[in-house]
C-alpha cells in the first residue's frame, strides 16, 4: 500500500479489468487504439471526480474512512459513452420513409418529395415544448440503458426562431431533469423551409435574426450546418461558417455524406471542432485532416440504414486523424441510439479494432464535443462516469455482438441505472 492518504466519497473496488483512453484531447492514428487497462483495480472518487486509479494492491488510506464502498465483483469498468452526433429532440415519426428506402428509393429523392426532414419539421413546430420533453426523455433514458452518460443534441427540426428556440429550451430541461450532460448544437441550416425560395436567402436570415439570439441566450455550444449539394453547398456554408465564427460559436458540420464536395477540407479550414459523416470524404481532404485538431465524427447506423458504403474509418486512423462514432440517431435516416450495433459495424465491418472503437466511443467523442479536458477517459481529474460491464473483459463490447452488456451505470460518481 503506497505511503499516502486521500480525500475521496466513494471507492469502487474488486474491478476485474478497467479499460480506459487516457489524455484531454482526441487520440489521433495508431494512438487511438491504446488503452490503460489495469487488471484487479480500484477507483477513489471525491464527490463527482477521480482523484485515483490503480491496482487494488496499490490502493491509498482513505481520510477519516467516511465513503461509499462499491464492490463490483470482479465485472470490467470502463468510460461512459459520449455519443456525439444526434438529432433526438424531434416529434412525429417516418417510418413510413424507412420502409420506401428498404425498397429502393434515394434518401435525396425522399428529400425532394417533400418528405425527409420536411416532415419532422412540420411535426416538431407542431408539438409544445411539454410534449418535446416527454419524448426527449425517453430517448434519453434509452440512452442511458446503454452506457451513454453524455449526448450532443442538435436543433433543426424548426428552421425558424420559434421552434429552433423550442428545441434548444427542451435540451436545456432536460439537462435540468435527468442525469444524462447534453451538450446543445443550434443547426438551423440543416434543410431549405419552403418559405424561402433559395438557400442563400434562407442562410441570411439566419446570419442577421437567428445566429444573433441564440449566441445572446447562451442556449448553443456549437453550430451546425448540412452541407451538401442540393442543399447549402460551399459557398453558403462559407457564409455561414464565417458568421457563426465571428460572434463566438465553434463550429461542427454535417460533410461530404452524399456527394464528395469539399465540406471536410472547408471545415478543417474553418478549424471546427468536428467534421461529421465524411461517407464521400476525399483522399486529399482525409490528409488534410490528418495534419489538424479537427475530430472525424463517423456514423455507422446511418450507412447501414441507407445502405451506403462505410465512412473509411481505417484508412483515416492510418493516415493519422482522430477518429469519433457516433449513432446520428433521428427520426429519417437513422432511428436507433444502438451502442451495440455501432460496435459490431465498426469492428466487423470498418476494419477499427475493439481498443479503437472503445476510444471512438469515449475520450474522441468527448472531444468532439469540447469536453475531453474533464470526460471521456477514467483518470485523476476527470468526472466519474462510468459503466460497469456484465462481463469480466472489455473485448464482449464486440465478442457478445450486438447486444447490450452494461449492468449499471455511474454518472459523477453516482449510480444512475442499473438492470
Amino acid at each position: 500500500m503506497e505511503n499516502k492518504t486521500i480525500k475521496a466519497t466513494t471507492l469502487v473496488t474488486n474491478i476485474g479489468q478497467l479499460a480506459t483512453p487516457q489524455g484531454k484531447k482526441a487520440r489521433k492514428g495508431t494512438e487511438i487504439g491504446t488503452l490503460n487497462i489495469i487488471e484487479n483495480a480500484s477507483i477513489a472518487i471525491n464527490i463527482d471526480t477521480i482523484v485515483w486509479i490503480g491496482h487494488n494492491n496499490d490502493l491509498p488510506e482513505i481520510e477519516g474512512n467516511l465513503y461509499e464502498h462499491i464492490d463490483v465483483q470482479g465485472k470490467a469498468v470502463i468510460p461512459g459513452f459520449v455519443d456525439s452526433h444526434t438529432h433526438f429532440v424531434f416529434a412525429g415519426s417516418r417510418v413510413d420513409e424507412f420502409v420506401w428506402r428498404a425498397s429502393g428509393v434515394p434518401y435525396m429523392e425522399i428529400h425532394k418529395r417533400g418528405g425527409g426532414i420536411a416532415n419532422s419539421v412540420k411535426a416538431t413546430r407542431e408539438a409544445p415544448e411539454p410534449i418535446l420533453f416527454e419524448l426527449g426523455l425517453k430517448r434519453l433514458n434509452a440512452m442511458l440503458e446503454q452506457g451513454i452518460t453524455t449526448v450532443e443534441s442538435k436543433s433543426g427540426y424548426g428552421l425558424d426562431l420559434k421552434t429552433e428556440l423550442k428545441q434548444l429550451n427542451v435540451m436545456k430541461a432536460l439537462s435540468e431533469h435527468q442525469p444524462v450532460t447534453i451538450i446543445p448544437t443550434y443547426m438551423g441550416p440543416h434543410s431549405i423551409p419552403k418559405e424561402y425560395s433559395s438557400s442563400e436567402q434562407y442562410i441570411e436570415y439566419i446570419i442577421q435574426n437567428v445566429l444573433p439570439q441564440i449566441k445572446q441566450q447562451g442556449i448553443a455550444n456549437f453550430a451546425d450546418i448540412f452541407c451538401e449539394k442540393g442543399v447549402f453547398e460551399i459557398p453558403e456554408t462559407r457564409r455561414y461558417l464565417e458568421a457563426a465564427q465571428e460572434i463566438g460559436f465553434p463550429l461542427k458540420l454535417h460533410a461530404d455524406e452524399i456527394y464528395a464536395l469539399g465540406g471536410t477540407g472547408l471545415g478543417v479550414d474553418y478549424h471546427a471542432v468536428s467534421v461529421d459523416h465524411l461517407l464521400k470524404a476525399s483522399q486529399s481532404d482525409i490528409a488534410k485532416l490528418a495534419q489538424s485538431e479537427t475530430v472525424a465524427t463517423l456514423l455507422p447506423l446511418t450507412a447501414f440504414v441507407l445502405k451506403e458504403p462505410f465512412a473509411p474509418g481505417r484508412a483515416m486512423i492510418d493516415a493519422g486523424c482522430a477518429v469519433a462514432l457516433a449513432s446520428d440517431f433521428n427520426p429519417g435516416s437513422c432511428y436507433s441510439q444502438s451502442i451495440p450495433l455501432i460496435i459490431a459495424l465498426a469492428v466487423l465491418y470498418m476494419g477499427l479494432s475493439i481498443e479503437e472503437t472503445l476510444t471512438a466511443l469515449t475520450l474522441n467523442g468527448a472531444a468532439a464535443c469540447g469536453i475531453a479536458d474533464s470526460y471521456g477517459s477514467l483518470e485523476p481529474g476527470k468526472k466519474a462516469d462510468f459503466i460497469v460491464l456484465d462481463a469480466p473483459d472489455y473485448r464482449y463490447l464486440a465478442y457478445n455482438t450486438g447486444m447490450n452488456i452494461v449492468h449499471s451505470v455511474y454518472k459523477h460518481g453516482q449510480i444512475v441505472h442499473k438492470r
